[in-house]
């Protein structure tokens, strides 16, 4: 019995297996190549990534970031924000440390903006995670707060695990993945949110140091795909807030991705080094929201402010209340079976 207690106090408290990275190739001299996102790194052996979670050892190409967890919360679904996919649940958030962007306004950059080794982290395999999600009542996982994108192999061996017990998925990106790994990590999640930050090459260079051409594609992959969908767009005063940025984003939507994709429109806050700008007025939140329902978007909303109006869901069709929203806790959904009760619309989404 005593050898029994040691033999699991070992395996508790033994450090980690490196994980080998997914989507990778072998180069000379010891280097490799990720091919996880777009900026594909060519890394010399003992050194990282420009995400800084990926490091080559000895010729190959490891996570760092492997169930390294710096951020674990359970939070409304709405507050993700997912306003179509079951509205009223929880997730459990997690997020372990570390971005392929280096947006200067990042509300989470004492996360995002860290190696997985300069912050303080816990380690938690696949099988912990589940296990708090079931004991908390949680209808899905959350991959979120950082961008899940570099934590790729532990988000899918956490999301395959969590099918097994009818724990939905849902990843919150900024969408700067290459095709081919996003559309095999989409065989694993049911919803996705893209978090856009702005809708032009000028601003993705000035604030995101991204290709912006890789997130549009991939804007396009998430709609074609079998999951649940919704964007946000993060309204920053001065950079993206323009009429002419904000009809390009909402003609693009209508005309590639569908009236039918809800569409948040989100409250910038001066965070992280981009304090010198007031929060966005209400005012241009609600042209953005104007701009969008004149070009025939269906499911819009206005984030990160309060009692909205905006925030509520309504039918397309003959303009009735179905789902109420106050705040992220009190959520009175009316959809029956998919479908207005009132007209019988069919609302898109998951709703049971």
């Amino acid at each position: 019995m005593k050898l029994l207690n040691l033999l699991l106090l070992i395996v508790f408290f033994a450090p980690p297996v490196p994980k080998e990275a997914l989507f990778y190739k072998k180069l000379k001299n010891k280097k490799v190549q990720c091919l996880l996102c777009p900026r594909q790194c060519i890394i010399p052996e003992g050194k990282r990534g420009y995400c800084r979670s990926r490091k080559n050892e000895n010729g190959k190409l490891y996570s760092l970031s492997y169930g390294k967890i710096a951020a674990i919360h359970i939070d409304p679904i709405e507050k993700k924000p997912f306003y179509h996919f079951l509205p009223g649940n929880v997730a459990l958030s997690i997020a372990t440390p570390g971005c392929n962007l280096r947006c200067t306004f990042c509300q989470n950059w004492t996360i995002s903006q860290y190696a997985p080794d300069e912050i303080r982290t816990e380690y938690m395999t696949p099988e912990r995670i589940v296990d708090i999600a079931r004991i908390n009542g949680c209808a899905a996982i959350a991959y979120t707060y950082s961008e899940p994108t570099i934590f790729y192999e532990y988000m899918i061996d956490c999301a395959r695990l969590a099918h097994k017990y009818n724990i939905k998925n849902l990843m919150v990106t900024c969408g700067y993945i290459n095709p081919e790994p996003f559309k095999e990590l989409l065989k694993y999640l049911d919803a996705v949110v893209i978090d856009l930050k702005g809708f032009s090459d000028e601003v993705y260079r000035k604030i995101g140091y991204a290709d912006f051409k890789a997130i549009k594609q991939n804007l396009k992959i998430a709609r074609d795909s079998e999951v649940w969908f919704e964007i946000t767009y993060l309204v920053i005063p001065g950079y993206n807030d323009s009429d002419e940025e904000l009809t390009n984003f909402v003609r693009f939507v209508s005309d590639s991705l569908g009236k039918d994709i809800p569409v948040h429109f989100l409250r910038f806050f001066p965070r992280f080094k981009l304090t010198r700008l007031p929060p966005t007025p209400v005012a241009t939140l609600r042209k953005a929201y104007n701009i969008a329902k004149k070009h025939g978007l269906k499911y819009v909303y206005i984030g990160n402010v309060p009692d909205a109006r905006q925030n509520n869901t309504y039918c397309p069709r003959c303009g009735h209340l179905l789902i109420e929203r106050k705040g992220f806790f009190t959520i009175k959904n009316m959809i029956k079976n998919g479908h207005c009760p009132y007209c019988g619309e069919k609302i898109p989404g998951v709703f049971e």
